[in-house]
């Protein structure tokens, strides 16, 4: 029994370790370089966190975005196996913004290269100031306050703003919390956006809300900072409650749509 348990923590640590080696084929010289890729090479983790949501036909969907659809085209009766047809917008559901979406001539979500969506996470909690204040905008005190806890955020990180959304998911309404002034719900200052790329070099941010920029943000002050140096923005993940503060490694698979302007997302968490 030892020994099963020994060869199976094994496994664990080189399956990853070859994962990441087979990301880094092709690598341009100045990304192989990065510290923080290299990191990575060997990654150790017990349990895997799937940080996405189930898509569905109910899910909650920003306003005016089109639905989400299933069509079934094969049947097994019929044709011998089963078959359906989707159709959802691109920043539905768990997704991942393109650079392209709000930057002309931008990239598309089909040119983020493999090895840039395998990347440390931190997590900072921001439940009791959501809870107060749905409109509450995450600031640099914020940051400062998790890093005095924690350490300095890494060069290369995810950073993921647990904000307590995640658990309205399945209430649309309350999700996007909408009034006649806009969507209302918790999100990252355009000032905390900035220092969080220029003082701590970090590769994107991610957050349980349908947008990473707080609901009455207009400008997209955060989405628009980070997707200029085709960075990563996540939004509407889920089970961030079951991620430590640190440590964690993320694996994000997206759909590569043709110049697309975001996808739908697998975001798996690989947990020390």
């Amino acid at each position: 029994m030892a020994r099963s348990k020994q060869n199976k923590s094994c496994f664990k640590r080189v399956s990853i370790g070859v994962l990441a080696a087979l990301l880094s084929v092709g690598v341009a010289k100045s990304f192989a370089e990065d510290k923080d890729v290299k990191g990575m090479q060997s990654i150790q983790f017990r349990k895997v966190i799937d940080l996405s949501h189930v898509i569905s036909t109910t899910i909650p969907l920003w306003p005016n975005d089109p639905p989400v659809t299933f069509d079934v085209v094969a049947t097994q009766e019929k044709d011998g196996y089963y078959l359906r047809r989707f159709s959802i917008g691109e920043h539905s559901a768990t997704h991942m913004n393109a650079p392209n979406s709000f930057h002309p001539n931008a990239i598309g979500i089909d040119a983020y290269k493999p090895e840039s969506l395998v990347r440390p996470a931190v997590v900072i909690d921001i439940r009791t100031q959501a809870r107060d204040n749905p409109d509450y905008v995450i600031g640099v005190q914020d940051i400062e306050k998790w890093e005095q806890a924690n350490g300095r955020i890494d060069q290369g990180s995810v950073v993921l703003f647990y904000t307590g959304w995640q658990a309205l998911w399945n209430d649309p309404k309350r999700f996007i919390n909408e009034d006649a002034k806009g969507p209302h719900f918790p999100g990252v200052g355009a000032a905390t956006t900035k220092f969080l790329l220029e003082e701590r070099q970090i590769a994107g941010v991610g957050i349980d809300t349908h947008g990473a920029d707080p609901g009455q943000d207009t400008v997209y002050a955060t989405n628009s900072q980070i997707l200029a140096k085709d960075g990563i923005v996540l939004e509407c993940l889920t089970n961030l409650d079951q991620l430590p503060a640190k440590g964690t490694t993320l694996v994000i698979g997206v759909l590569r749509l043709k110049e697309g302007s975001g996808s739908p997302v697998s975001v798996m968490a690989f947990v020390p």
